[in-house]
């Protein structure tokens, strides 16, 4: 996807020495001695890809446990390594490095602080994309849309701020929201793990998080790779779906007892992304406190957060998010609350014309021939029993049907009369009392 953005995403830069890490020097030795401990590490080359760190900060790092007497030299060379030194806790090393695994079983790569993510978060922000018509269209490809909806969405989408979509159901607006998350083709930085306080928060999560390929056909780019801090992962636009199983403390930090860690709230890992609630007003929540809880990110691009402790403090808020509904709004917000939603657009069922468009898409795809007089019947005698109330949904439901009637039958695909009504029996059921 060929994407028109103001800026390209400038990568954050490796750090050169322990300096530049900013981060409490007894939480960087404790991190690098319970590396070493629990992954049986005895080479500074394995300790900074283990850390994802550069070897001369790694080396520095060693340096400093040695002076404090916490790691020793072997005093062998490793012939596997290019004759490099290994190294190795001492007893003293061995009982801090428990002791500081009591503390928190982190280990590994070393997080990034809070302040330094936030910077860039900055130069990565989703505001900074501009999606042209003839990209989201594109984006959209699969959909048949009116021109009037993507006036409202395409400004929506490039703004990058809350989106509310609601309509009747059945009408598209989780493949909308889908599409506007396939015309987001930049790539962007995502760090593993946060510092904050001195307490770690995993950000990084491989169901999230689309780790992106080196691009093969650029020669560079394999070089440029090196040149970024490596306690990130360069990933495609996140993208979090939430439906009726949100709940409100899905969206704060997640602490483990045991590792005493934390792990990222939703809308964290969802940071220059897409956060997407589904069928907003099917939560055990109502649909009120949960948009409560979005109105200070919403309005100020930032989210309180609260550790353990009691303590709160900021994050990014640099996040699409996009509602869909099949409420009217006034029924499940106050005008409060609509105000700090951007934008509102409503989703409505297909003319008569689009929807005969779908159809015959569908038809196509599934090659399923079109029959006229089938088209006729189902127009003229089955739609006005309902109103002539077309939704998107419905030919795919009534040509799958169809399809399904034809391999139970034993007959090629084909379209009748006698189909559709078959078809048409299984899309509503019949209002009527059951007696128990």
């Amino acid at each position: 996807m060929n994407m028109q953005v103001t800026t390209g995403v400038k990568p954050p830069p490796p750090p050169s020495r322990i300096e530049d890490m900013n981060l409490p020097i007894v939480m960087m030795r404790d991190i690098l001695i319970k590396t070493m401990f629990r992954k049986s590490i005895d080479l500074v080359s394995e300790l900074a890809t283990a850390l994802c760190l550069p070897r001369t900060v790694t080396q520095e790092l060693v340096d400093m446990a040695r002076e404090q007497r916490l790691v020793e030299a072997t005093g062998t060379m490793s012939a596997t390594a290019g004759s490099e030194m290994g190294y190795q806790l001492t007893d003293t090393g061995k009982a801090r490095a428990l002791d500081a695994l009591q503390q928190s079983e982190y280990y590994g790569a070393m997080p990034v602080p809070l302040s330094a993510y936030a910077e860039q978060v900055k130069r990565q922000s989703i505001r900074n994309i501009q999606i042209t018509r003839s990209e989201l269209t594109k984006a959209m490809g699969h959909l048949v849309l009116p021109d009037s909806l993507l006036d409202h969405l395409g400004p929506a989408v490039s703004a990058g701020r809350s989106i509310l979509m609601y309509g009747p159901p059945g009408n598209g607006k989780s493949s909308i929201s889908n599409g506007i998350r396939d015309a987001m083709g930049d790539k962007i930085f995502v760090p593993l793990a946060l510092e904050y306080a001195g307490q770690v928060i995993t950000v990084y999560d491989p169901i999230v998080h689309s780790k992106a390929e080196a691009e093969a056909d650029d020669p560079n780019s394999l070089r440029r790779n090196r040149t970024f801090d490596a306690r990130y992962v360069r990933c495609e636009r996140p993208t979090v779906i939430t439906g009726g199983e949100l709940t409100l403390d899905m969206l704060d930090l997640v602490y483990n007892p045991t590792a005493r860690t934390y792990q990222a709230s939703l809308q964290l890992k969802a940071t220059g992304g897409i956060f997407i609630v589904d069928d907003l007003g099917r939560q055990v929540e109502p649909p009120q406190n949960l948009v409560n809880r979005w109105i200070v990110p919403l309005e100020e691009s930032k989210d309180i957060l609260a550790l353990q402790s009691g303590e709160k403090f900021e994050v990014p808020f640099d996040t699409l998010a996009i509602f869909s509904t099949n409420f009217h709004p006034n029924k499940i917000f106050d005008q409060a609350a609509l105000r700090r939603i951007f934008y509102k657009i409503k989703i409505d069922g297909p003319s008569q014309k689009d929807y005969l468009k779908i159809f015959a898409m569908v038809a196509r795809k599934k090659q399923l021939p079109l029959d006229e007089a089938s088209l006729v019947h189902l127009l003229k005698k089955k739609y006005p029993t309902i109103n002539n109330t077309y939704a998107n949904y419905q030919p795919v439901f009534l040509i799958d049907q169809i399809i399904s009637i034809c391999e139970f039958e034993g007959i090629p695909y084909q379209m009748t009369p006698e189909l559709i009504d078959r078809a048409w029996a299984n899309m509503f059921v019949k209002d009527e009392d059951i007696v128990n």
